[in-house]
C-alpha cells in the first residue's frame, strides 16, 4: 500500500503552512486568528495545497498530533467544497497517502483519516476509489489493533453518513460492499476490544432501517450477536444493544417476535441500568412495542414489574439541568441562550391536518421525560387496567412528607398528568378528589412541584369543564382557574412558564366557559405581561392570542379593551421593525384582530402601516442589507402577511380605507413569487382573503395573480409546496367566484393540475384534496364548457373528494359546477355515476333550493337517459345512499 506518487512538497512551503497551522491552534490570545485564516485561504488557491495538508497529516516527523489533526480537518473541509474541481493526479495522491495511515499509532490521527475517507466516499462513491475496499478488508483481517480500529472507524463513519453506498453494486465486484463487511462485523461482536465491539455493532445498527437482503437473511446471526453483547461490561455497547432492539421493533417486529419474552425481560432489566443513557435507550422500547402493535398480552403480564421502574425513573435525577433552572427568580434577566428558537407557522386555509413538527425538540430528552411518555402510551393502550399496579405507588409517593422526598411527590403528580387521558374512565369518579389534592400543591414551597401541578391540572381541564353544569363542578373549575391565574404571577420563572402554558391549554378546552371570568383573566394576563422577562413574555402573548381565539367577539367590550390594548400597543411602539420579539406580538395581534372584527378598527391604521413597513424593509434587506440596516429574515414577512390576513378577515370591507392608497398589491405579487415556500403560502392566503373583501383592489393585476397561483398547482408537490398549493388553490376559487368569466384564461391549466392532485389524493393531504375539489367545482360552475370535455379524467376522485367536504356554501358552489358539467356533457359522467350518487348522498341537507333542484334534475336526467340500465347503477349503491337519494324520487 506504499505511495507511488511522485509529488514532493517544497520545503519552504511545507514549513510555512505547518507554522500557520500551529499558530491557528495556539491557545495564545496574541495570535490574530482571522489573519491566519486569511493566509491559509490564500494558500488554498494553489492547486497542490491539499497535497501539503495530507503530507502533514500522515507523517509523524517533527509535528505535534494537534497540528496534524488541524491539517486533516482543513483538508476534509477543502475536499467537501472543492473535490470535484481538483486535478486527477492530486486526488490520486491524497487517496494513496490516506490508506497507509488507517493503522496510524495515534488514535486521533486514525479518526481524522476516517473522517476524510468518509467525505471522499460521500462525493466519489466506492466505485470512484477501487483501492479502498481491499485496504479496509486487509486492515480488518490483520489482527493488529491499530489497523483494525482505524478501518472500523472509517467504516462506521461511512455507515452512519451514507449507509446506502455500501448496499449498492460495485463494478468488478461479485458482492456488494455490505455483503463483504457484514460477516466480519459479526465476528467483531466477540472481539476482546471494547472499541471494536462498539464500532461493529454501531455499523450494523445503521442498516436496520434500510434492511439490505444480506442483513435480513442473516437476522438470526445478528440477534445471536445482540444476546451475546446484552450484558457487555461497557455501557456504550449495552446502549447500542438497546437501540438495536428498539429499531428492530419499529422496522421489523416479526424478527424479534419469537424471542419477545427474552427481549422484554432484558429491556426491563436494562431500564434500571446505573448508566442513565443505557436506561433511556431501553425505555424507548415500551412506546416502540405499543406502536408496533405486537401482542399486548406479553406486555400486560409485565406491567406490575415495569410500572414501578418507570415511576422510579420519573423522579428528577440529581444532575437534571431543570433543577438549576428552577432556582431562577423573576428578577434575574434572561440570557440570550435562554430564548428557545421559535417558528411561526404560516397561515393555512382548510382542514388542519398538516403535521406540526415543533415538538419540544429544543428541550433535552432524558430518562424522566421518556418514562413519562411510556406511561402515557401504556395508559392509552391498556386504559384503566394499569391503575391497580399504578395507584398504590402514586399514593405512597404522594403521602411522603419532608423536604428530602419532594422529588418523589413531584414524580407522582407528573404520573397523574401522564395518565389523565388514557385512564380517564377509571379516574373520572375520583376527579374531585384528584383536583382537591392538586390545588394546595399550587402553593407548595418547591417551585417544581408548583409547576408540575399546573401542567397536571391542565391535563384534567377538559373533564372539569364537562362538570361545570353542576354547582360543585362549576365551583371546582373556578378554583382551578383562579389557582392557575395566581401562579401566573409567581415570582419563579419556571412556575410562570408552566402556569401560562397550562392556562393556554385550559383556554382552548374551556372556550365560552371563560366569558364570565374575562375581566379577572385579562387583569392577571396583563399583570404577567408587565412583570415577565423576554422568554416567558412569549408565552403570555400565546395565552392572550389563545384567549382571543376562544372567546372571539366577547372580547370586544370597552372595559376589556381598556385592560388589554394599551400595554400591547405600548410594546408594539417600543420594538423596532427588525426586533425578533415582534414575532409573538404580531401573532397575538393576528388573533386579536380576528376576534374583535370591526372592534379592531381604532388600532388598525398603525398596525397596517407597520406591517407594510416591515415587508418593505425585509424586501430591501434581501438585496441590500447595508442600506436596509437589517439582516434579511423572511419570518418578518410571513408574520406580517398573516397579520394583514387577520385584519382583512376581521375588518371585512372596513379594510378598504386602509389599503386603497397603499402599494400592498405590488408587494403581495412579489411575495407570491418568492422562492421561500412559507412566504408564498402566506401571500396566497392574503390574496384569497382580499378577493373576499376588496376584489377591486386586486383587479388591475388580476391575471398575474391568477397565473402565479395556477403555477403553484403544477409545481413539484414536495412537503413544503403542499401548503403553498393548498392556499393558491383556495385563493383561485375565491377569485373565480368573484370575477366569474375573467378567470377563463387559466381554467384549462388549473383543471388539468387539480385533476392530477385528486388522482393522487392519498399522496397529498386532506386539506389540499378538499380545496382542489371545491375550486374545480367553482371553475366548472363558471365555465362548464371548458371543464366538461375533460370530466371523465377526474370525475371519480372529484366526487369522492366532494363526499368528504362538510355541508357549507363552498360545497354548494362546487355542486353547482358538478351539475353544470353533467348538463353540458352527460355522457362524460355515465362511467362515474355511482360516485356521483354517493357524492350527492353525502349532503345532510342542501340549504339552497336552487342547488337542490339542480341536483334533482341531474339525477332524474341520468335515470331517464339510462332507461333500463338505471337499475344496475341503483343496485350498486349501499342502502344508506339509496335512503338519502329517495328524496329526489329516483
Amino acid at each position: 500500500m506504499a505511495s507511488t506518487a511522485v509529488w514532493q512538497p517544497r520545503e519552504d512551503g511545507l514549513a510555512e503552512i505547518s507554522a500557520l497551522l500551529e499558530q491557528q491552534i495556539s491557545p495564545s490570545s496574541a495570535v490574530d486568528k482571522s489573519l491566519i485564516w486569511k493566509q491559509l485561504q490564500h494558500f488554498s488557491q494553489f492547486p497542490d495545497f491539499n497535497n501539503y495538508l495530507v503530507f502533514i497529516l500522515v507523517r509523524p516527523e517533527g509535528k505535534s498530533i494537534e497540528t496534524r489533526q488541524a491539517a486533516g480537518l482543513l483538508l476534509k473541509n477543502n475536499l467537501k467544497v472543492g473535490y470535484s474541481s481538483m486535478a486527477g493526479e492530486n486526488r490520486k495522491y491524497i487517496k494513496s497517502e490516506l490508506l497507509p495511515c488507517l493503522g496510524a499509532v495515534d488514535r486521533h490521527i486514525r479518526t481524522t483519516v476516517g473522517t476524510i475517507i468518509s467525505e471522499i466516499v460521500n462525493i466519489d462513491g466506492v466505485s470512484g476509489w477501487l483501492e479502498l475496499l481491499p485496504a479496509l478488508v486487509t486492515c480488518l483481517d490483520s489482527n493488529d489493533l491499530n489497523h483494525m480500529d482505524g478501518a472500523m472507524d472509517a467504516l462506521s463513519k461511512i455507515c452512519e453518513d451514507i449507509p446506502h453506498v455500501l448496499d449498492s453494486e460495485v463494478p468488478g465486484l461479485a458482492e456488494s460492499p455490505i455483503e463483504i463487511f457484514l460477516p466480519r462485523l459479526y465476528q467483531f461482536f466477540q472481539s476482546p476490544h471494547a472499541s471494536l465491539r462498539k464500532l461493529a455493532l454501531g455499523c450494523v445498527n445503521q442498516y436496520v432501517t434500510i434492511m439490505p437482503a444480506v442483513l435480513y437473511n442473516s437476522m438470526d446471526k445478528y440477534l445471536q450477536g445482540l444476546f451475546v453483547l446484552a450484558n457487555d461490561p461497557v455501557a456504550d455497547v449495552r446502549k447500542l444493544v438497546c437501540a438495536a432492539f428498539v429499531n428492530l421493533t419499529e422496522v421489523l417486529p416479526s424478527s424479534i417476535e419469537p424471542h419477545i419474552r427474552n427481549v422484554m425481560e432484558y429491556m426491563l432489566q436494562v431500564n434500571k441500568d446505573p448508566d442513565q443513557e443505557v436506561a433511556l435507550e431501553a425505555c424507548e422500547f415500551w412506546s416502540a412495542y405499543c406502536d408496533a402493535q405486537l401482542p399486548p398480552y406479553n406486555l400486560k403480564e409485565l406491567l406490575p414489574r415495569l410500572i414501578p421502574v418507570l415511576l422510579s425513573n420519573m423522579a428528577y435525577a440529581d444532575d437534571d439541568e431543570s433543577l438549576l433552572d428552577a432556582e431562577e427568580d423573576e428578577s434575574q434577566p434572561d440570557r440570550d441562550q435562554d430564548l428557545k428558537p421559535r417558528f411561526h407557522t404560516s397561515r393555512l386555509h382548510g382542514s388542519e391536518d398538516f403535521v406540526d413538527d415543533d415538538d419540544d425538540s429544543f428541550n433535552v430528552w432524558n430518562l424522566r421525560k421518556c418514562s413519562a411518555a411510556a406511561i402515557d402510551v401504556l395508559s392509552n393502550v391498556f386504559g384503566d387496567e394499569i391503575l391497580p399496579a399504578l395507584m398504590p405507588l402514586i399514593q405512597a409517593k404522594i403521602s411522603t412528607s419532608g423536604d428530602e422526598t419532594w422529588k418523589e411527590r413531584e414524580a407522582a403528580v407528573l404520573t397523574l398528568g401522564a395518565i389523565a387521558e388514557g385512564c380517564f374512565n377509571g379516574l373520572y369518579p375520583h376527579l374531585s378528589e384528584i383536583v382537591a389534592f392538586l390545588l394546595p400543591l399550587l402553593d407548595d414551597k418547591f417551585p417544581l412541584i408548583r409547576s408540575i401541578s399546573c401542567w397536571t391540572l391542565s391535563r384534567f381541564g377538559k373533564y372539569l369543564i364537562q362538570e361545570t353544569g353542576n354547582p360543585k363542578g362549576f365551583e371546582q373549575f373556578e378554583k382551578v382557574l383562579m389557582g392557575l391565574l395566581r401562579r401566573l404571577l409567581d415570582s419563579n420563572k419556571r412556575v410562570q412558564e408552566a402556569a401560562c402554558s397550562a392556562f393556554a391549554t385550559v383556554e382552548e378546552d374551556a372556550a365560552e366557559e371563560l366569558v364570565p371570568h374575562l375581566g379577572v383573566i385579562l387583569q392577571h394576563l396583563m399583570c404577567a405581561f408587565g412583570k415577565y422577562q423576554r422568554r416567558n413574555l412569549r408565552i403570555v402573548y400565546d395565552a392572550i392570542g389563545t384567549l382571543a381565539d376562544s372567546v372571539r367577539e366577547e372580547l370586544n367590550k370597552p372595559a376589556y379593551l381598556e385592560i388589554l390594548m394599551p400595554p400591547l400597543v405600548a410594546k408594539w411602539q417600543q420594538l423596532s421593525n427588525s426586533d425578533k420579539d415582534l414575532f409573538p406580538l404580531i401573532e397575538c395581534f393576528t388573533s386579536i384582530s380576528q376576534a374583535l372584527g370591526v372592534g379592531f378598527a381604532p388600532f388598525a391604521q398603525p398596525v397596517f402601516q407597520r406591517c407594510m413597513d416591515i415587508i418593505q424593509l425585509q424586501q430591501l434587506a434581501k438585496v441590500d442589507p447595508a442600506s436596509a440596516g437589517a439582516q434579511y429574515d423572511r419570518e418578518f414577512i410571513v408574520c406580517s402577511l398573516d397579520l394583514l390576513s387577520g385584519l382583512s378577515e376581521g375588518l371585512g370591507s372596513g379594510i378598504v380605507c386602509l389599503i386603497s392608497q397603499s402599494n400592498l398589491r405590488d408587494l403581495l405579487l412579489k411575495c407570491c413569487m418568492d422562492e421561500a415556500s412559507d412566504v408564498r403560502q402566506s401571500a396566497f392566503a392574503l390574496m384569497g382573503d382580499l378577493a373576499r373583501v376588496f376584489l377591486a383592489y386586486l383587479q388591475p393585476r388580476l391575471l398575474e395573480f391568477l397565473e402565479i397561483a395556477s403555477q403553484q398547482l403544477s409545481a413539484n408537490l414536495t412537503r413544503e409546496n403542499l401548503s403553498v398549493a393548498n392556499n393558491a388553490c383556495w385563493a383561485i376559487g375565491e377569485l373565480a367566484v368573484k370575477v366569474r368569466q375573467e378567470v377563463s384564461p387559466i381554467v384549462t391549466n388549473v383543471v388539468s393540475s387539480l385533476g392530477l392532485i385528486l388522482h393522487h389524493g392519498e399522496a397529498v393531504n386532506k386539506s389540499l384534496v378538499e380545496n382542489s375539489a371545491i375550486t374545480l367545482g367553482r371553475l366548472a360552475w363558471i365555465r362548464p364548457d371548458l371543464v366538461a370535455p375533460h370530466m371523465e379524467h377526474f370525475m371519480k376522485p372529484w366526487c369522492s373528494a366532494l363526499s368528504m367536504v362538510h355541508d357549507d356554501i363552498e360545497k354548494e358552489e362546487a355542486f353547482r359546477g358538478l351539475c353544470a358539467v353533467a348538463n353540458v356533457n352527460p355522457s362524460g359522467g355515465v362511467s362515474s355515476l355511482v360516485c356521483i350518487c354517493k357524492a350527492i348522498a353525502s349532503w345532510h341537507e342542501i340549504r339552497s333550493e336552487d342547488v337542490n333542484n339542480e341536483v334533482s334534475q341531474v339525477l332524474n336526467g341520468y335515470k331517464h337517459m339510462l332507461g333500463n340500465s338505471w337499475g344496475e347503477c341503483w343496485s350498486a349503491l349501499e342502502p344508506p345512499v339509496k335512503e338519502r337519494l329517495a328524496r329526489y324520487q329516483v
